[in-house]
């Protein structure tokens, strides 16, 4: 393992925004994230792949009023968004190390208000299916996990993966107020996401590729 990565490995056990395994709080954080993290009574909002944070970095600038916390396995990449956070003060933002298929052993029934996946890997491959995270068994944990009625909100560079999140989605009985465009940045909901942009996200509007996004509930 490279010697800078290995670093910011061992700063995160000391970092106070980074939960992960080891840590105190870690296995306690379901249905106790604001009695115990936050100290506050603020609505969550999840970002799932969060990646260096950037988005929930973004986030967490717009809204004050709530409670952000970006789940990834990519301990180095956390680091990236931790630092970040802490030198920016927003002390509204947290950082869950675990993989997104263990997320309902970290949140409780009802304890999110908003989930928000942000350039999730598209997995193309028919073998990997069941690792997108937008397939079913991953839209059953966001709909376990949030409020009634809590909202999703999703967004990809990959057509593919789009097109086979709107499959899914329309297929389902449970899914109300879906509303989607394949180009974003020509679209109505451009102001839906606060003018920000991960460097990701750059990199390909730059390339020409349009932004698909989507967002809807589930039915009570």
């Amino acid at each position: 393992m490279p010697r800078a990565k290995l670093k910011r490995f061992m700063e995160n056990k000391d970092l106070p925004n980074v939960l992960q395994d080891g840590d105190e709080t870690f296995n306690n954080l379901k249905g106790n994230w604001n009695k115990l993290h936050f100290k506050n009574e603020l609505p969550l909002t999840v970002e799932m792949g969060c990646g260096k944070g950037e988005y929930t970095i973004g986030l967490a600038r717009v809204f004050k009023d709530r409670n952000f916390i970006g789940v990834d396995i990519k301990g180095d990449r956390l680091w990236t968004g931790s630092r970040q956070a802490i030198d920016e003060k927003l002390y509204h933002v947290a950082f869950l190390r675990t993989l997104i298929h263990n997320i309902d052993g970290f949140f409780a029934p009802n304890e999110v208000e908003t989930i928000w996946v942000t350039f999730p890997d598209p997995r193309p491959k028919d073998r990997d299916i069941k690792r997108r995270l937008t397939s079913p068994r991953f839209l059953e944990m966001y709909k376990t996990i949030l409020k009634p009625e809590g909202q999703v909100f999703f967004k990809t560079d990959s057509t593919g993966l789009f097109e086979y999140t709107l499959e899914v989605l329309k297929e389902r009985t449970d899914i109300i107020d879906l509303e989607y465009t394949f180009d974003l940045y020509t679209s109505e909901y451009l102001k839906d996401h606060f003018e920000i942009r991960t460097n990701f996200e750059q990199k390909y509007l730059d390339l020409g590729v349009p932004i698909k996004y989507l967002k809807f509930r589930f039915k009570s």
